[in-house]
């Protein structure tokens, strides 16, 4: 996730406690991954239901959107790293 520049990182420094901002990555990725998740969002259950939890929660729009860019590169490098389909939760 750090190298698509989706994962958050903290600003602290010493006892100040700062606020974690995603940065880095490559452009070309980031933006592939923005357009997946905001597709996924309307069409995955279980990453539209993440969407909504966090939305619930008070935590705005973007974050929600980067937390399910997070979720879809993380999901996809466990099935690449797995070599096994990706099966969604079963009922």
């Amino acid at each position: 996730a750090a190298l698509a520049g989706v994962a958050p990182f903290n600003r602290d420094s010493g006892a100040m406690r700062g606020q974690a901002h995603i940065a880095g990555g490559r452009l070309s990725v980031r933006c592939a991954l923005y357009m997946a998740s905001l597709s996924a969002i309307r069409a995955n259950p279980p990453i539209r239901d993440f969407y909504q939890r966090l939305r619930d929660q008070g935590k705005p729009g973007k974050l929600a959107i980067v937390a399910a860019m997070r979720k879809l590169i993380t999901t996809a490098n466990a099935v690449i790293a797995n070599d096994a389909p990706w099966k969604g939760k079963s009922d």
